[in-house]
C-alpha cells in the first residue's frame, strides 16, 4: 500500500453531521467497530434508510467500511472530525472571551453595589424626625 494523503472535505463532513441518525450512529462506532445488521437493529427505522445513512458517512470518511465474507464492519475514523474541531474552536474562543467579559462586568457590579451600600447612611426603619 502506498502512502498517500487524504484531504476530507468540511462540506461534507457538515452534512453528514446534519443528520441526528448519522451522529447516533457516529455514536454507536465510538465503542468500536460494528456490523451493518447491529447497527440498523439499533435504531427504529428501516435498513436501507440506515444502508443510505452508512453510505453518507463512507462517503464523508467519517465511516470505514470493511467486508469480511458476507458481513460489512463499520468502523469511525475521526480524522474527518478535525475540521469541524477547527471551526469550532473559533467559537469556543469567542464564547470564552465573552464569559469573561461577562464574568468580570458581574464582579465589578457587585464590588460597586456592595461599597454603596456601605457607604448609605442607615437608617432605622419606623423613626422620623
Amino acid at each position: 500500500m502506498r502512502n498517500r494523503s487524504v484531504t476530507y472535505s468540511a462540506e461534507s463532513t457538515f452534512h453528514a453531521l446534519s443528520d441526528p441518525t448519522r451522529r447516533a450512529v457516529l455514536d454507536l462506532l465510538r465503542d468500536g467497530s460494528q456490523p451493518a445488521g447491529r447497527i440498523a437493529a439499533a435504531f427504529t427505522v428501516s435498513r436501507p434508510a440506515i444502508s443510505k445513512h452508512l453510505r453518507q458517512l463512507r462517503k464523508a470518511r467519517l465511516v470505514i467500511e470493511h467486508r469480511s465474507g458476507r458481513h460489512r464492519l463499520y468502523r469511525l475514523n475521526p480524522e474527518p472530525l478535525k475540521a469541524v474541531d477547527s471551526w469550532l474552536e473559533r467559537y469556543r474562543q469567542f464564547w470564552q472571551m465573552n464569559l469573561t467579559n461577562l464574568k468580570n462586568f458581574v464582579e465589578t457590579e457587585y464590588i460597586r453595589e456592595r461599597s454603596h451600600a456601605d457607604e448609605a447612611p442607615h437608617k432605622t426603619p419606623g423613626k422620623t424626625k
